[in-house]
């Protein structure tokens, strides 16, 4: 099992992550179009409705897959004057594309699958079309093993979700088998309409995963509860910094942003506080190498309300 630590987002440099996120996303279109090629083979040389199911995930696996190759390259590139907080989200829009593909995947698969159910139709060279599943079988698998990887030491969100997709692939994959198996062997024609019933509905759970944890991080929830521990307790290693207050963090791509208050004694001078909030950010940034840290010196017990508390603080003074 990963270190849930090292699967962080933020935890690796920005160049580091986008490099590791860049090899997972080419031998994902890889072993797409080469899924696609011995899937259409077999759906065409068997007719069966499960194969087609299997072969119409692969041809959207690889627009997905497409679509999060540049997404993670522009996720990757540096601030600028219009986007001061870097481009990261585009692995969030990476994701919901991902989600929605996978719909109507399993939308077309259905309608497919219940047409055939309805209508049966007989399944003709069956052990070509099962050795196939089982090459599809191996390389998916080999295909999720190196995105693991990648995703344990970045925590890339559109490499989750191209993830998610060939994991759903995998236990499909089996169905597909199945029935086909069924079908062509056993006569039990109905059996392949059934299978492509269930790759639908094992893919639209799929897409709600996907799109969930996208909006996650469109929504900027939180880090982790243990992410958000390990930053509070780097920050009051130095005993000059009393306490912390209003922490808070959010995901971007290959970068985290982390902002807090600080609390000091009143009576340090401001190179001295200077001084303490520059080491506390480099003692967090040494774990967190993807991090944009900002910290605000309190003195202690002299807080002013911030960020939500101010506005609620406003709204009840408009309110009496």
């Amino acid at each position: 099992m990963a270190d849930n630590r090292t699967a962080e987002p933020g935890r690796i440099a920005p160049a580091d992550s986008t490099r590791i996120t860049r090899r997972a996303a080419v031998a994902s279109v890889a072993v797409a179009f080469i899924l696609i090629g011995l899937k259409g083979w077999a759906w065409i040389a068997s007719g069966s409705v499960a194969m087609l199911s299997t072969l119409a995930d692969s041809v959207l696996d690889l627009a997905a897959s497409l679509f999060t190759f540049f997404a993670v390259r522009y996720a990757a590139a540096p601030p600028d004057r219009e986007h001061r907080f870097g481009h990261g989200k585009a692995e969030s829009f990476a994701g919901l594309f991902q989600a929605g593909l996978v719909v109507v995947s399993a939308a077309l698969i259905m309608v497919e699958a219940v047409r055939r159910l309805l209508a049966p139709e007989p399944i003709v060279r069956g052990e070509e079309a099962v050795v196939v599943m089982f090459l599809s079988i191996a390389l998916t698998a080999g295909l999720i093993a190196f995105q693991s990887r990648a995703i344990d030491q970045t925590g890339s969100l559109a490499t989750k979700g191209d993830r998610a997709h060939y994991a759903a692939d995998l236990s499909a994959n089996a169905l597909v088998i199945a029935g086909v198996a069924a079908g062509a062997f056993l006569g039990w024609s109905w059996a392949d309409a059934a299978a492509g019933i269930l790759v639908a509905l094992w893919l639209g759970l799929s897409a709600l995963h996907i799109a969930r944890e996208a909006a996650d991080h469109l929504m900027d929830r939180e880090l982790s509860d243990e992410a958000r521990a390990r930053i509070t307790d780097l920050a009051l290693r130095d005993p000059a910094i009393v306490g912390i207050h209003d922490l808070r963090t959010r995901a971007s791509g290959p970068y985290v942003h982390i902002q807090f208050h600080a609390d000091l004694d009143p009576q340090l001078t401001l190179n001295a506080a200077h001084r303490i909030v520059v080491d506390c950010e480099l003692r967090i940034r040494d774990e967190f190498p993807g991090a944009d840290i900002i910290i605000h010196p309190d003195p202690i017990d002299c807080a002013e309300p911030h960020g939500h508390e101010y506005f609620a603080e406003g709204k009840t003074a408009a309110a009496t």
